[in-house]
């Protein structure tokens, strides 16, 4: 299978998308140009004045309606997925699944995580103070191949709930599961142009990242990112970058070891590897090393690869991608790795074994780049310090997860990483209430929860005065005694310990 191919058709370019599983075309799209995204940009801009106008009851009556022609259509939309992604069917219908409730819960929560809200005046008491949120405009969307349909709707509901219009560039490699949820959001909504797909290759994704739009959301590798923020920064446009990750796993000694090993089976090699949040490395204690690389053994010989409905894992969807794969598991052995199962020679086609390599160390690619491919290297630590040294040794800081009893949540509080799940693996990406996210070269912003439903909005504050007081600061009409006055406010409120009482003080002081 080689990687998407351009043709013309007339005067329009198209790309054609790939089943990687068996290399026949599934489709093509057009290769769109700079003038095409940025009529787009424009439709959606005039929908906005529409969209945004909206009440959030109004508003989420359009959404359930989107959310029920999603639903009704799943089964079309898993099967589009699982051709372009080359993921298991059974996969591809969680991926929707995941999707639609996270659209469901922005939907439904909207409205009480943008409600305007007082906050205290400080010395200020004659002010009410209040934040509020208002939509940002027209939301670029450029989404990522390995979950074409989940990830970027962690962007697109929360933006659409929040009262923005979106342009969503699907990855050139699945670009039809993007053109499909467009096509159902335009039948579902009625005010046009709500949500727009531009398709294309990185000509495309340029123009997105160069056009005059309020934000962009960026799911991808850490250097396209820092091109599609150089590109955004020509308008100053703000920017949510979703990137990279290598994410650790540290099993303490007094772990469930048999659940420790299972998860990481299944973290490390779910679909295929090709996750930001996929289990990359694992650290585990001494005292349950044996055991725990024993287990995962076992359970990866159970792991079935192919492209028919009994696989547990499909082909990797991204051509190059498989070079990566084959380097860090050359390099890992070349610096003295052991291969337990799968391995470089194991490689037929866009097919990789699952492979758990031991006796890694630092220096290794595989411990230090992002693989996305199903490959597990697994470590013997001596302690918990060891673990956490080890495991934030990394310029990434995305998910992780952490196995164990006592102490664990202290474990888990030390990791630097976005996100931590304890005893579980990835299991914060499916709950739509907490925030997702990374630090680091995994990039900066939040989707998901209440944070990623404010990523979407510009935040004002409001002062107004509720009554005037005596003595008016914000005036050149001062008063004589102004200076003795204030600095007599500074000692009694700051001086002595009576800042929980600064209100009445200030009051006392102005009369």
């Amino acid at each position: 299978m080689a990687a998407p191919q351009s043709e013309t058709k007339g005067a329009v370019e198209f790309i054609e998308s790939l089943n990687p599983n068996t290399g026949e075309v599934v489709g093509a799209v057009p290769d769109m140009t700079a003038e095409q995204v940025d009529a787009a940009v424009e439709r959606a801009r005039v929908a906005f004045e529409e969209w945004g106008g909206l009440s959030f009851a109004d508003r989420r009556e359009q959404l359930v309606r989107f959310r029920r022609a999603l639903a009704a259509r799943v089964d079309e939309i898993a099967e589009l997925i699982h051709k372009e992604n080359g993921k298991p069917k059974v996969d591809a219908i969680m991926e929707a699944f995941m999707a639609i409730s996270h659209l469901a819960h922005a939907t439904n929560r909207a409205e009480k995580a943008l409600r305007p809200h007082k906050v205290g005046s400080g010395i200020m008491a004659n002010v009410r103070a209040v934040i509020s949120y208002h939509p940002l405009g027209v939301v670029g969307v450029i989404g990522p191949w390995n979950y074409p349909m989940f990830t970027p709707f962690g962007s697109i509901g929360y933006a659409l709930a929040a009262g923005n219009t979106v342009v969503f560039k699907p990855s050139e490699l699945t670009p039809l599961v993007g053109q499909l949820v467009a096509e159902i959001a335009a039948k579902a909504i009625s005010i046009p142009n709500v949500l727009q797909v531009v398709t294309g290759a990185g000509r495309a994704g340029a123009a997105l990242a160069k056009a005059r739009v309020n934000k962009i959301a960026f799911t991808g590798s850490a250097g396209t990112g820092k091109k599609v923020m150089a590109a955004a920064a020509e308008n100053l446009t703000p920017v949510l970058m979703e990137l990279g990750g290598k994410d650790p796993m540290i099993v303490a000694e007094d772990a469930d070891v048999d659940k420790a090993a299972e998860a990481a089976v299944f973290g490390a090699l779910t679909n295929a590897g090709q996750a930001c949040i996929s289990v990359e490395r694992a650290y585990v204690a001494s005292g349950v090393y044996d055991r725990f690389v024993d287990k995962v053994v076992d359970e990866v010989k159970k792991v079935r690869v192919g492209g028919d409905d009994e696989a547990n894992i499909g082909a990797i969807t991204r051509p190059a991608q498989v070079d990566i794969i084959r380097d860090h598991i050359e390099d890992a052995v070349a610096k003295g790795a052991t291969v337990l199962t799968g391995g470089a020679d194991k490689i037929r086609g866009y097919f990789v074994e699952p492979t758990v390599l031991t006796d890694v160390t630092p220096d290794m690619k595989i411990m230090r780049d992002e693989t996305f491919g199903p490959v597990l290297p697994i470590v013997k630590v001596q302690s918990a310090e060891e673990a956490i040294r080890l495991a934030n040794d990394t310029v990434f800081g995305l998910g992780s997860s952490v196995f164990g009893k006592a102490g664990v949540r202290d474990l888990a509080n030390r990791v630097r990483a976005g996100m931590t799940a304890i005893n579980s693996v990835m299991v914060f990406a499916s709950m739509p209430t907490l925030p997702f996210g990374g630090v680091g070269d995994s990039g900066f912003g939040r989707i998901h929860g209440d944070e990623g439903l404010r990523e979407f909005t510009r935040t004002q504050a409001t002062a107004e005065e509720r009554f005037a007081l005596p003595m008016n600061l914000l005036s050149f009409k001062l008063p004589k005694g102004t200076y003795e006055r204030i600095r007599g406010m500074i000692q009694q409120l700051y001086g002595g310990g009576v800042a929980d009482r600064a209100g009445g003080v200030l009051r006392n002081l102005l009369r």
